[in-house]
């Protein structure tokens, strides 16, 4: 941490260590430049978005094929036009227990890197427009890592919605598992 103190008599700045609160904030909020578009979509009453750049596209919910061993969150999979795609209750990953997944119920199919994968959420609400200077740094409440799956928080009229990293919460060791036991026939056929 850096702090800009100014000698009034001088004009000059030096660093003493401390921030103060404002550039704390400004330190630690998400970089984004220029305006970005995310689609937004709910589990129960919490809205969330990504990235509408990743966003392949969005389905209502279809029984999945269940595969062994998997994360609790992970549903299974579905075939979707010959590729498999590992679909993940987000409500689940979030610890808010499992959804019970109706015909009402949307999939979200993102890219994650070079990766496709759906994400069952309740509903999708939106798309924002969203200039990089509207995003919130994430409160730092605890050390438990939770979120750093939360790029930031914006404000869209009333409602305070939560900016993803796929990346993170998504990580690339568990895709790989998954997805290298979804292309396994066996696995399938359990």
């Amino acid at each position: 941490m850096v702090a800009v103190e100014i000698d009034t008599a001088s004009n000059a700045s030096t660093k003493t260590g401390i921030l103060t609160p404002d550039e704390m904030a400004e330190e630690n909020a998400p970089k984004l430049k220029g305006t970005q578009q995310f689609v937004t979509f709910a589990i129960g009453a919490e809205e969330y978005a990504v990235d509408i750049m990743q966003v392949r596209e969005i389905q209502a919910w279809t029984e999945v094929t269940i595969l062994p061993n998997q994360p609790h969150y992970m549903r299974g999979v579905l075939n979707l036009r010959g590729i498999i795609v590992p679909i993940f209750d987000l409500r689940c990953r979030f610890d808010q227990g499992e959804t019970e997944a109706t015909s009402i119920h949307v999939v979200v199919i993102i890219a994650v890197g070079d990766r496709i994968i759906g994400i069952l959420v309740d509903r999708v609400s939106d798309i924002l427009t969203i200039d990089g200077s509207e995003i919130r740094a994430v409160p730092d409440l605890d050390d438990s890592g939770e979120s750093d799956h939360i790029i930031g928080l914006v404000t869209a009229g009333e409602r305070m919605v939560a900016l993803l990293d796929t990346g993170s919460l998504f990580r690339h060791e568990i895709m790989e598992t998954e997805l290298d036991d979804a292309d396994d026939p066996a696995a399938l056929q359990a």
